[in-house]
């Protein structure tokens, strides 16, 4: 599949997993832009992320933003032909793994680390 037929099947993932979260973390998490590419870029490889790296925050966590001299504009990074390769070619997979991984990044969004993400199983 290309990377066309699969940004609006993972957009209406992320869409989705946005209605399903409470109110109040709903208004946070449509805040932050999502982004659909097909890879990572060089400069993110750079950082020591793996190709095979599904998705990325960056940016500042929310009630962070002021703390510092030159905060960053919050985003996530879907990378679609990762994340297709884990899911194996299978749609319904793929739709699975967008909303965990998008759950995932929207989790650092928040200020959870690694430990909270797994207790919340989105590891």
């Amino acid at each position: 599949m290309t990377s066309e037929q699969l940004v609006p099947i993972a957009a209406a993932a992320v869409g989705a997993a946005q209605r399903q979260l409470p109110p109040d973390i709903r208004a946070l998490a449509r805040r932050v832009p999502v982004h659909y590419e097909r890879k990572p870029a060089p400069e993110v490889l750079a950082e020591g992320f793996e190709p095979d790296i599904l998705g990325l925050f960056t940016g500042n966590s929310h009630g962070t933003e002021l703390s510092t001299d030159h905060p960053a504009p919050a985003q996530i990074l879907l990378y679609l032909d990762s994340l297709w390769d884990f899911a194996e070619q299978d749609v319904e997979i793929f739709r699975a793994e967008v909303r965990t991984t998008y759950l995932h990044e929207l989790g650092h969004y928040l200020g959870w680390g690694e430990d909270d993400l797994a207790a919340r199983g989105l590891d």
